[in-house]
């Protein structure tokens, strides 16, 4: 994934279709139909779509397995970071406007053998537990600079785990990086 890059056109196209697909579904109840012969935005693709309000998160979901077209899965994901994040009320189309809008496509997972194999700053972390999991995007480094804090808080706040879960050899950690891109 790190090779991995999308062209300008390329994601300008994708949140696009991330801005549509959630006016289209506040407005009517409707999914937009789009379609793209574009072979890249055709691959398969595990992808998260953030929403900000004045640089505060609105909203985040998105999925570990590429399973749907990137366009797709995009689309899907933007309509539910909307309306199905549960730590927030539904967005309003009347909001809508004052959202950013930034987009997350995920490398394949990898399964790493204790948080020393973790790079700081640079990768993005899910913990598993059980039948309990989280994940925190690399962009959360930003507001947890400390491995320590920021693999706490994903047992704690994201699997709902003991904070210091990530020690235990029992929970599994897998890193992943990511194309990330936003609105302007």
């Amino acid at each position: 994934m790190e090779e991995f890059t999308i062209s300008q056109e390329g994601k300008d196209f994708l949140l696009e279709v991330a801005r549509e697909s959630i006016e289209s579904f506040l407005k009517d109840g409707s999914k937009k139909n789009i379609k793209t012969n574009d072979a890249q935005l055709n691959a398969l693709a595990a992808v998260f779509v953030t929403l900000k309000k004045n640089n505060n998160l609105r909203g985040c979901i998105g999925t570990t397995v590429a399973c749907e077209p990137l366009y797709k899965a995009v689309a899907q994901m933007a309509v539910s970071a909307a309306i199905e994040d549960s730590r927030f009320n539904e967005v309003s189309l009347e909001e809508l406007n004052d959202i950013k809008i930034e987009i997350s496509v995920l490398s394949p997972l990898t399964r790493v053998e204790g948080a020393e194999k973790i790079r700081q700053n640079v990768d993005g972390v899910m913990v598993k537990k059980g039948n309990r999991s989280g994940l925190f995007l690399p962009q959360v480094w930003q507001q947890l600079p400390s491995k320590e804090e920021f693999l706490g808080e994903l047992c704690y706040q994201k699997a709902g785990i003991e904070s210091d879960a990530w020690k235990d050899e029992k929970t599994e950690l897998y890193t992943f990086s990511v194309v990330s891109f936003e609105e302007k």
